[in-house]
């Protein structure tokens, strides 16, 4: 099975570490972190959505224009726009990008930054709103004949499309969350199921769960499954432990400072984040190279587990996750520039080849299989 690398499409250099140099859309930055991925094996990159960060479609746009096989992981939430609306948007920009998009639907996991844009539902009716968007964006993409829709969340009469995507039948959705609800709705519309990175014998829990819940669903396919990490890495094992203890050093610096925006305060109010507080708080190093202080220190905030080691370590610890039935591995260093070009070169490489060997085995043993079943 084919592995993928998905990185971030950040719109200026900022991270938890390191204070951003110029505006929130940095146009020359934005390009420049962009190539940084196509240029060193990664294939695909993540525009995020905030309520007041740079709007990602455009930025995707932007980047789209630019590169010749980067693809484009676009997050939307589908509070800010209706379903029309946005699905002639993402099918805009997949002709923009010849192909290379997918969108990412994101349901909302905090009252407050909800209700920044006036979103005002509770978690489980933003759920049932996402599963009835998402069917409706699909609709659009492949109806070219006026409809209607009197559901719910959304009520619309003869509308058809006049912009389609390029792929057939459509774009692919990706989804992510830790809850039942998430599960059960990702489940049954997602084609990507996106984990943050958690101890082994829990991500496969979390692959079981969303299993589960496509069958439930009536799928005879299941979603393809995304883990997302912080790699910390260094040419020795020393090394890159020095370098984890200074990064967390940074992360708590800056935020008792008050120099990271938060998007809450008190306990997270989202399963994924309430799980990984309870990871780190359980322990501080699980498996090969799973290290939790870097949530711990932002409250289990996003993508915030570190893998931590030299690249074969890190390599072998995703080599684990891909193992699981993991085929998406997404990584973001705290370097945004600096770690997206020494990840592609150093540890890309190292997955590729144990998978392509992992591959040829089993296409070895496939026919030995076969002749001993017929025997």
């Amino acid at each position: 099975m084919p592995v993928e690398f998905l990185g971030i499409a950040a719109t200026n250099d900022g991270s938890e570490t390191t204070p951003r140099s110029g505006a929130a859309f940095d146009k020359e930055y934005t390009l420049r972190l962009a190539r940084a991925h196509e240029d060193h094996g990664w294939d695909r990159v993540l525009f995020a959505y905030g309520s007041g960060s740079p709007d990602p479609a455009p930025a995707a746009a932007y980047v789209a224009s630019h590169t010749d096989r980067l693809r484009i992981l676009l997050a939307h939430r589908p509070n800010v726009s209706c379903p029309t609306f946005a699905a002639k948007t993402f099918a805009t920009l997949d002709q923009i990008s010849e192909g290379r998009l997918t969108v990412h639907f994101i349901t909302g996991g905090n009252d407050h930054e909800q209700a920044r844009e006036g979103d005002t539902l509770t978690k489980d009716e933003r759920y049932a709103r996402t599963r009835e968007y998402i069917r409706i964006v699909k609709k659009i993409w492949t109806t070219h004949e006026p409809f209607d829709h009197e559901g719910e969340h959304y009520r619309f009469h003869d509308f058809v499309s006049d912009v389609f995507p390029v792929q057939q039948p459509c774009p692919a959705v990706s989804f992510g969350g830790s809850s039942p609800a998430a599960y059960a709705a990702g489940g049954a519309e997602a084609d990507i199921y996106c984990l943050w990175g958690e101890p082994l014998d829990r991500t496969a829990e979390q692959i079981a769960a969303v299993k589960a819940a496509a069958k439930a669903a009536g799928r005879v396919d299941v979603p393809r499954i995304q883990v997302a990490f912080r790699p910390i890495i260094a040419p020795t094992e020393e090394l890159a432990w020095e370098k984890a203890r200074r990064t967390v050093g940074v992360i708590r610096e800056r935020r008792e400072a008050g120099l990271v925006r938060h998007h809450r305060s008190g306990a997270p109010e989202n399963t994924g984040s309430q799980r990984l507080v309870a990871i780190a708080e359980a322990g501080e190093r699980y498996d090969r190279a799973l290290w939790t202080p870097t949530a711990a220190a932002t409250g289990g905030a996003g993508n915030s587990n570190a893998l931590v080691g030299t690249p074969e370590t890190v390599a072998q610890a995703l080599l684990d996750y891909y193992d699981l039935g993991v085929d998406i591995l997404s990584a973001r260093g705290y370097d945004l520039l600096g770690d997206a070009i020494d990840f592609g070169r150093y540890v890309i490489p190292i997955v590729r080849d144990e998978v392509a060997k992992r591959d040829a085995e089993r296409a070895a043993r496939g026919p030995r299989s076969l002749a001993a079943v017929g025997e």
